[in-house]
């Protein structure tokens, strides 16, 4: 059975701390939006799936019942930067089963200034021993050592530095993804920043973990997003054909041994899983990079964009840095990569990113993005991965 999503939405992403809300304030402004989009009461809605990392066991039914109190079934979903999409591939599963007919899928966060930790308490090198994430920081530790810098930041820039050593890649190509990246979020009124920088500029700011500089790196952040999914049925027993996008095809991987063989961040953070979840899914639609229009992609570091497009065959390996400066990502280019912004411009309330990517592509295909429109977009992919580690590719057709 197919699974269409027929309604999106979602706050705008704030810094931590810049608005007085609670998390189901969040999820009540963008559920209701998602709702109004689709045309759908909530007592309509089967099933709930609700993704976000920083709260207590069953916030997911605090903030549901926001929208209504009806007793239907939900879900808390938490797969650190991947629960986003997470949610959403139940809800997709939901329905492509015959389970339900309307599912709606919820992703929110309300998150603490300052960097994200390593997975343990207060993010120290003495986490890593309790860490989830312990063996992929002890390839990192084993390869490039410790340093007082960000854990997250840090791994994923360390393998931003293997990444310059092996195929040449140079700094100015790692800050062409952030200056990419703010430049589109200028058009989004949802996006936490929607400022200009040069590369220049992107280069001479803070150094967070080098090469990463403050605006090649994702900032914690508040937000909530929500998705309406139902089966084909739906679609056509409510007249939604118009509102209806397709979610052709879907796939979520988890590490394998080739994640830490190499003993390489390059693997340890993801390249593999997301090849692989790339593979699957134009496998199981026929399509392939090259029918692609418009990418939301999981930039949570300016290297994981270059990553991701090597892993989604866009270029070859080692080629990523060149692609971004050719300009072939942007608009005018062969495709247009983050046009809300991405995480590093756009915001990363964890829960919230993937189903925030959704809902852009949504406006997309739909032609309704407005001044940041991709023009005569019918074939979108978004790309959403955690480490620990899960990585989710969903290509959507109009």
């Amino acid at each position: 059975m197919k699974a269409y999503i027929v309604g999106v939405g979602m706050t705008k992403f704030e810094k931590p701390e810049t608005r007085d809300w609670q998390y189901w304030d969040m999820v009540k402004e963008a559920g209701s939006a998602a709702l109004a989009d689709a045309g759908v009461r909530y007592e309509q809605v089967q099933q709930v799936p609700v993704g976000y990392c920083f709260q207590a066991s069953t916030a997911g039914q605090r903030a549901a019942y926001e929208l209504g109190l009806t007793g239907v079934p939900v879900y808390n979903v938490n797969n650190n930067c991947a629960t986003g999409s997470t949610a959403l591939m139940m809800a997709r599963q939901f329905v492509e089963g015959g389970i339900s007919d309307c599912v709606l899928a919820l992703g929110f966060e309300k998150m603490a200034r300052g960097a994200l930790g390593g997975g343990g308490s207060d993010g120290g090198a003495a986490d890593f021993r309790t860490s989830p994430v312990a063996r992929h920081y002890g390839i990192m530790a084993a390869a490039h050592g410790f340093e007082m810098s960000p854990p997250t930041a840090q791994i994923f820039g360390d393998a931003a530095r293997e990444h310059m050593d092996r195929y040449g890649t140079t700094e100015a190509q790692l800050a062409a993804v952030g200056a990419k990246n703010h430049r589109h979020s200028v058009n989004n009124p949802y996006a936490q920043f929607q400022d200009v920088y040069t590369v220049d500029e992107i280069l001479a700011a803070r150094t967070v973990h080098r090469p990463l500089t403050k605006l090649q790196c994702s900032p914690t952040s508040d937000g909530a997003a929500a998705v309406v999914v139902v089966s084909e049925r739906f679609v056509g027993s409510h007249g939604l054909g118009d509102r209806a996008v397709e979610i052709v095809a879907q796939a979520m991987t988890t590490d394998t041994g080739e994640s830490f063989a190499s003993g390489t961040c390059i693997d340890a953070v993801g390249r593999p899983m997301s090849r692989a979840a790339a593979q699957q899914v134009y496998d199981a639609s026929g399509l392939s990079a090259a029918d692609l229009d418009v990418i939301e992609l999981h930039d949570c570091f300016s290297i994981n964009e270059l990553l991701t497009y090597e892993a989604l065959g866009l270029c070859g390996e080692g080629e990523s840095g060149k692609l971004v400066e050719s300009g072939a990502t942007t608009y005018g280019g062969r495709w247009v990569v983050n046009p809300s912004g991405g995480l590093i411009s756009k915001g990363h309330p964890l829960g919230a990113t993937g189903i925030a990517q959704a809902a852009e592509l949504i406006w997309q295909l739909r032609g309704e993005a407005g001044p940041r429109q991709v023009p005569d977009a019918r074939v979108g992919l978004a790309h959403n991965i955690g480490l620990g580690g899960a990585a989710v590719v969903t290509l959507l057709r109009r």
